[in-house]
């Protein structure tokens, strides 16, 4: 019989309140969760397309989530993520390749016409073939923006799902799109918001952003809660065999 799957919120994310309970959540743990946010950001950048990125974000939400129930966290929970490494690098590959199939092709024919428009013009373009570029440069990136913002958007909560309910990553992934697509306007004012402290981080000589950090990315896992709510231990799936049959 299969385990069903768990129910979600329309409309549930409140983004403000997702930043205050996030720093709520984190503030009498607010260094360690500075450097765990920062050695997982860091070790799974260390690799292409993010293969690390998965496991150090469930790591994370591991964390957050065993902070919201009041259990004892430590640097080391966040290689705790490691335990879900195959799904999660799934789960990364197939958010990271479908935006590079994306954007690469598209970029290189980009190039390849303005270069080829260039030559064909000669040395002196006139001013109205050089404005036509400009506004397909702009519609290009504009369209690019939109599609990388849905496909992230849509993979809000795979990570989440991986560690809070043990999903299968291609069952996470699904439920994870429905979800977010369920309250994508309000995750999109979340990742605005977010976004506008990583400006500010970032304006404090960069290293602002790992302060800004902990909250962000509470902010997502609060999200989370709010959407789909925390499992119960009795609602997750055990990943050990069954014991063996008393007489």
């Amino acid at each position: 019989m299969s385990t069903p799957l768990p129910v979600f919120r329309r409309n549930a994310v409140e983004p403000v309140e997702c930043i205050n309970r996030a720093w709520v959540l984190v503030k009498d743990q607010y260094w360690l969760f500075v450097g765990m946010t920062a050695i997982g950001v860091l070790i799974g950048s260390a690799v292409p397309l993010g293969i690390l990125m998965g496991p150090m974000m469930c790591g994370l939400y591991l964390s957050f989530f065993k902070k919201r129930r009041g259990e004892p966290i430590e640097l080391g929970t966040l290689f705790k993520g490691f335990d879900y490494f195959g799904p999660s690098v799934v789960a990364t590959l197939l958010h990271v390749i479908p935006i590079l199939a994306i954007v690469i092709p598209a970029y290189i024919i980009f190039y390849a016409v303005f270069i080829l428009s260039m030559s064909v013009q000669g040395n002196e373009p006139s001013p109205g073939a050089m404005l036509g570029l400009l506004g397909m440069f702009t519609m290009f990136w504009i369209v690019m923006f939109f599609v990388i913002i849905v496909i992230s958007i849509g993979f809000t909560f795979v990570y989440p799902l991986l560690v809070d309910r043990k999903m299968a990553a291609m069952d996470a992934i699904k439920l994870s799109f429905k979800a977010a697509l369920a309250n994508f306007w309000r995750l999109l004012l979340l990742m605005i918001l977010t976004g506008m402290l990583s400006i500010a981080g970032v304006v404090l000589c960069y290293v602002g952003v790992f302060l800004a950090f902990p909250v962000t990315y509470g902010a997502l896992a609060m999200a989370y809660e709010q959407v789909f709510g925390l499992a119960e231990p009795a609602d997750i799936a055990p990943n050990v065999p069954p014991p063996p049959p008393s007489f």
